[in-house]
């Protein structure tokens, strides 16, 4: 009674009858994956689910009954000289109804609505969704249970292959249908194909037959081209990661934005889209544009690069007479002093304004009763940490160290707050040199030796290595002169050329930038 077990033709045609239940029920799985994400997040794999079990529920009583399948294959009547059938009938109807809804699905897409404001979406019910669904089912399992029953003569092994390859799309249906939602291209693709099933189907009912390797040899070769483009993207994303940080990456992109140049943005289609505009102007203007840009630098800034160097700080010494420390005092536009005694080392900082109060009250000066200890931060720390520090411990100084524990300068919150808002100046203070930069009538830059690459980089295009262990102009210089540069002396660094103007005690003071390249205007 079982010899048909161990036939070897029989168990062929079980794998080849999976297979083919595989292929057929692609479409049904691609259009459940498009229904179910109109659905809350939290219901589409219950969506999912729910439909691929009715479809094997469906197909198995469909199976079960195959003499009435026999009969959906007579003629019902006649129009125009061709006879339909109830299978012509389902054919065409579910043809109709995929034409309908991939035409629907489509429309939403190309319209370019944005999905929160698409009220259909938003008011999609699980049983309207689900229903849809089982209506699709009957139309994809009728051709799968026929495909069936034409090539195997055994109930039994129809129904193992219409069971294992349900099992099947449903192990793949969640990765299906994730991969399908991300990918926006995908599912345009995916509505094309159902249209053209549709037309299959409407074309079937009315009796001319398309056979299906046409359809699927179009469909497989439209997919390998989208395979190639997805890798295409999947490259050209693995290759910005290994040459930049995610961060970077999307300071580049926000900031490309930011001056109207979206085509150029690494984003998404669907990121893209919510930012393409017919405009080629700039959305913000440039003071706007260089404010947001050192907010997004600040995450990768430490406070060494934004620090007032050792040799650059005006400290008090308490071994100095009496008299020199009130004339350095009278001269003072700082809030807090630096005091120092016989050495570089300082013993801490002095408020201005508890000077104030001890003179107020008549007592003698004593500098050394009113020092207090600032926060020492170490060079390598970044902004971000380091502004967090100071809205902890109230106070707005703080000491810059090395590994060494050695003082290389001082950093305060208006150091931090500058490098958003450029340099604040006091009245009557010089410009900072770490923003000191002018350009010149013929296009190039003067700026300071002082100034911080990451300023620099706001005015002239220049490539930092994020490994880098200098922070100015001037370490840039020595860096690839590996020595300190001369006056008059010339250097070229990627499309730029650096001519030294003033050095003074073997400090760079004055450096000309002129760029080689000339380029749009960034900033």
């Amino acid at each position: 009674m079982f010899e048909w077990i161990v036939d070897p033709s029989i168990w062929a045609g079980l794998v080849t009858l999976i297979v083919l239940e595989l292929v057929l029920g692609i479409d049904n799985l691609v259009f459940i994956a498009i229904l179910a994400e109109k659905l809350p997040p939290a219901q589409r794999d219950r969506a999912r689910v729910t439909g691929l079990m009715l479809a094997l529920i469906m197909r198995l009583l469909l199976l079960a009954s195959i003499s009435w399948l026999s009969s959906l294959t007579s003629a019902l009547f006649s129009v125009g000289g061709h006879a339909f059938s109830a299978r012509d009938l389902i054919m065409l109807l579910g043809g109709v109804f995929l034409l309908f809804k991939a035409t629907v699905e489509l429309n939403e897409r190309l319209e370019g609505k944005d999905e929160d404001e698409n009220p259909q979406k938003r008011g999609a019910k699980f049983w309207p969704v689900v229903a849809q669904i089982v209506v699709l089912d009957a139309v994809f399992s009728l051709d799968s249970v026929i495909t069936a029953v034409g090539m195997v003569d055994h109930l039994a092994v129809m129904m193992a292959a219409v069971i294992i390859a349900i099992c099947l799309m449903l192990l793949a249906s969640k990765p299906l249908t994730r991969f399908v939602n991300q990918h926006p291209t995908i599912v345009i693709l995916c509505l094309s194909f159902l249209l053209m099933i549709g037309f299959s189907l409407v074309a079937d009912g009315f009796g001319y037959h398309i056979p299906k390797g046409y359809l699927y040899a179009a469909i497989g070769f439209s997919v390998i081209i989208e395979a190639l483009n997805q890798l295409a993207h999947f490259n050209r994303r693995r290759f910005l990661s290994s040459k930049a940080p995610l961060r970077k990456r999307t300071a580049e992109a926000v900031l490309r934005l930011l001056r109207g140049s979206h085509e150029q943005a690494e984003l998404d289609a669907e990121t893209s889209s919510l930012v393409a505009d017919s405009s080629s102007q700039a959305i913000f203007n440039k003071q706007e544009r260089m404010m947001i840009a050192r907010v997004l630098g600040m995450g990768q800034r430490t406070v060494s690069s934004i620090m007032t160097s050792r040799q650059d700080i005006a400290s008090v010494d308490l071994s100095e007479s009496p008299a020199d420390i009130m004339a350095m005092l009278d001269q003072n536009q700082h809030t807090r002093l630096v005091v120092t005694e016989n050495s570089e080392d300082p013993l801490g900082v002095v408020h201005v304004i508890d000077l104030l109060k001890q003179a107020l009250h008549g007592d003698s000066l004593d500098i050394r009763a009113l020092i207090r200890q600032p926060l020492v931060f170490p060079e390598q720390l970044s902004l971000l940490p380091a502004l967090e520090q100071f809205r902890n411990a109230r106070t707005h100084f703080a000491f810059v160290v090395d590994e060494f524990g050695s003082v290389e300068g001082v950093v305060t919150l208006s150091d931090v707050m500058e490098t958003i808002a450029g340099n604040l100046p006091n009245e009557g203070e010089a410009i900072d040199p770490r923003y000191d930069i002018q350009q010149n009538a013929d296009g190039s830059w003067t700026a300071n030796g002082h100034m911080p690459l990451d300023d620099l980089i706001m005015y002239v295009p220049l490539p930092l290595d994020e490994k880098r262990e200098y922070h100015t102009l001037a370490g840039l210089l020595m860096e690839h002169m590996q020595r300190v540069p001369q006056e008059g002396e010339e250097i070229q660094i990627n499309d730029c050329l650096f001519r030294t103007l003033k050095v003074e005690s073997h400090r760079v003071q004055k450096v000309q930038i002129i760029p080689l390249v000339t380029e749009e205007e960034d900033w």
